[in-house]
């Protein structure tokens, strides 16, 4: 199954490739086809998780939310679906039903009506088992972790990382694409793709995470072709043992393990590999002569054992990098994308600290929100409008707290992604009284907190 490309919806029946990778639109100009069927219908993916203890077959599940589906007049904007109270098959095993993605068919605000959409449901059932861990020979824990995909601590990463647009959906329609050739059997001498995901940046911007949240997504998108899904951690630095003859035989391990799941057709498999350049690192100094020869030997196996991954077609390879001039030029030749992952953008901030103001306004520990304007909250592009608005009044309570949520993401210019995960619990803790915080009063103390953040930063 493919994920569609990213197109704009007009009220004619002309569609445009979009403004992606900085390539102007082109009209008239032949590219590849367009997802659309016979009527003209966009394909959507609606994700159906079922409850962890549902039994119930998964094709059973599916034809039931798509018979819901053609039943109701629905739109289709990003967000959860309500499950109807009068079917008490889905009641019973489905513990939510989301549409997921609209927004890459759709701008200026527009939504997608029932009639232009054919959602694609894809059902899934949360592993709980969490990741296993081995211990090696000597006893200490082995140089990487498992997991079964999709897995309930990963449950809503892929929603809360927020980056420059289109980078998420680029990253789908790669490895939609590098399954796709790899399945239809292209030759690999006449077309070359090594499924190699590189991410590149400073610390703190969610590399990791991002590659943790697209397995996660991949394996539900694709688990109607692969029903298994695993991913498998691997961190870089623990493969070079303080007994450097032990090395190899960590690496022939892992990747022994590795080899043993792609073996199964129907399992699809992620490889992570953390802080890539610590390979580059260690070949380097053991070039030079500053360390045992026995280093280079582990870093040449490790990247002749992902060449050889090349033939198994159900493998994917993510890998991040703190130091982009560090990485082993070897190595990001053989990445097929090679993404910057950097410091938030001023609209990612805002989406961020809005997501968390959502969060504590749900949980409750932000109160008396009734006091203001029900759509407050909105998203960047809304924002802006409202505030280049005339007919709003200066005084409207609601146009007040815009340009405090506003000013709060410029205050925290600078702060990684992480930091600003955390900047609402730093702001919580340094409230007088943390107990009925009103929203205006609690953004004043999130400027705050984020100023004293980043004049703790170093130079």
């Amino acid at each position: 199954m493919s994920t569609p490309m990213e197109i704009t919806v007009h009220n004619s029946t002309e569609a445009e490739i979009s403004d992606q990778d900085g390539i102007p639109e082109q009209k008239g100009v032949a590219g590849p086809p367009l997802p659309l069927l016979a009527e003209e219908k966009f394909l959507v993916s609606v994700e159906v998780c079922l409850t962890l203890s549902s039994t119930a077959r998964i094709d059973d599940v599916r034809l039931a939310v798509e018979r819901m589906l053609e039943k109701r007049s629905l739109s289709y904007v990003d967000g959860p679906i309500p499950i109807p109270i009068d079917d008490p098959f889905l009641v019973e095993n489905v513990q939510r039903i989301c549409v997921c993605d609209t927004d890459e068919w759709v701008k200026n605000h527009d939504i997608l009506l029932f009639w232009q959409v054919k959602p694609v449901v894809q059902v899934f059932q949360l592993s709980e088992e969490g990741p296993c861990e081995e211990l090696s020979g000597d006893g200490q824990l082995s140089s990487f972790n498992e997991w079964i995909l999709p897995a309930k601590e990963f449950d809503g990463m892929w929603e809360s990382l927020i980056y420059e647009s289109g980078l998420k959906q680029r990253l789908l329609h790669y490895a939609a694409s590098a399954l796709m050739f790899a399945e239809k059997g292209v030759n690999p001498f006449l077309v070359s793709w090594n499924r190699i995901v590189l991410l590149h940046g400073p610390p703190g911007t969610g590399k990791t995470s991002l590659c943790k949240a697209l397995a996660q997504k991949l394996s539900i998108r694709f688990s109607s072709r692969y029903p298994q899904c695993q991913l498998v951690e691997v961190n870089a630095h623990s493969l070079f043992s303080k007994w450097f003859s032990e090395s190899g035989k960590l690496v022939a391990k892992l990747f022994q393990k590795i080899q043993e799941m792609v073996e199964e057709e129907n399992n699809l498999v992620f490889v992570l590999i953390d802080e890539v350049e610590s390979l580059a690192a260690a070949r380097k100094a053991a070039l030079s002569g500053s360390e045992p020869s026995d280093s280079i030997r582990v870093v040449n196996a490790l990247l002749t054992q992902m060449d050889k991954l090349k033939s198994s077609p159900n493998v994917i390879i993510l890998t991040t990098s703190n130091i982009t001039a560090a990485i082993d030029i070897a190595f990001v030749d053989r990445a097929d994308i090679k993404a910057y992952v950097g410091p938030p953008t001023l609209q990612a901030r805002y989406e961020i600290l809005r997501s968390c103001l959502q969060e504590l306004i749900r949980t409750g520990i932000i109160s008396n929100f009734q006091d203001y304007d029900q759509s407050m909250l909105p998203n960047f592009s809304i924002l802006k409008e409202k505030l280049s608005n005339p007919d709003i009044q200066e005084a409207d309570r609601s146009q007040h707290f815009y340009k405090q949520l506003l000013e709060a993401a410029e205050a925290c210019e600078g702060l990684s992604g992480r930091s600003l995960r955390k900047l609402p619990f730093l702001a919580h803790a340094a409230l007088a009284n943390p107990y009925g915080c009103d929203p205006s009063k609690f953004l004043l103390t999130v400027i705050d907190t984020a100023r004293k953040e980043r004049s703790e930063l170093p130079d």
